[in-house]
């Protein structure tokens, strides 16, 4: 079980892990020990809980054994009993991994990274995830450090060119829009402009989804490995220069795994 196997890095950055099905204790107890789960697995009859944080699934068959079930989903709840973010995906068959809501939450994805530098800026760039299975859901993550005196573009009401996090194109890739940080507000004097940027560290964040499809569950089943790849572009200026935009090649080798489809029951 994925949860399972990053039980200890999640406890590392000081988070608990719960679990909650519809499923009776019983049913529970003969999973948990089966895959040696050591994290609590809640029974929720009737799907009290499930009904109470809106995740009751209503359009299936009340007729059949699985009426009860929840979208699934991730809730992280801090000390005060207050959701403070949230990961569900439309599809079922699409999850965010554990490593996935680690990364977004802040923690640096375990391995090590790769890594470039020039007179502009030093990259970390490195993925949620070395193994992964049709329907995960990964995160990209660029840690950028611009040298000194420089800034990068951020998102903002200008019409300079904005750093960005491409990925390279893959017919059993999805990707998602990339996630920026806040920026500061540069003050270019000789026009007396102010623009948004990025003068001190910063992280992207961009997420892709290895597709579930049949179909690309039928391509990627005869594949042992996938390469993930595109590359951080920006343009750097200093008080008196901008210089030529930059594209700094990333890529990541991820080895596939089969679906595991398992139920409690």
């Amino acid at each position: 079980m994925e949860l399972q196997s990053r039980y200890d890095d999640i406890r590392a950055q000081g988070l608990g892990l719960v679990a909650i099905t519809y499923d009776p204790p019983e049913t529970l107890k003969k999973f948990s020990d089966s895959r040696r789960i050591t994290f609590p697995l809640i029974s929720d009859p009737g799907s009290a809980i499930i009904k109470r944080y809106g995740l009751f699934n209503a359009t299936v068959d009340p007729q059949t054994r699985a009426y009860g079930i929840p979208h699934p989903g991730t809730f992280i709840v801090d000390r005060a009993g207050l959701v403070v973010a949230r990961f569900f995906e439309d599809a079922y068959q699409e999850r965010y991994t554990a490593a996935t809501i680690l990364a977004t939450m802040g923690a640096t994805p375990a391995g090590s990274p790769m890594s470039a530098a020039n007179t502009h800026l030093s990259l970390a760039a490195s993925i949620s995830d070395a193994v992964a299975a049709p329907g995960h859901r990964l995160t990209i993550v660029a840690d950028v450090r611009p040298q000194a005196g420089m800034h990068l573009y951020a998102p903002g009401k200008h019409d300079y060119q904005v750093v960005r996090l491409t990925i390279d194109p893959q017919p059993w890739l999805r990707t998602h829009d990339t996630v920026y940080p806040p920026s500061q507000i540069y003050h270019f004097v000789p026009l007396d402009e102010r623009v948004e940027v990025y003068s001190a560290p910063f992280r992207l964040l961009r997420d892709v989804t290895l597709l579930a499809t049949p179909e690309m569950q039928k391509v990627l089943g005869r594949m042992p490995s996938v390469t993930i790849s595109g590359a951080l572009e920006y343009q750097a200026c200093d008080d008196k220069v901008c210089f030529n935009p930059v594209r700094l090649p990333i890529s990541f080798t991820v080895t596939l795994k089969p679906l595991d489809r398992t139920p409690p029951g």
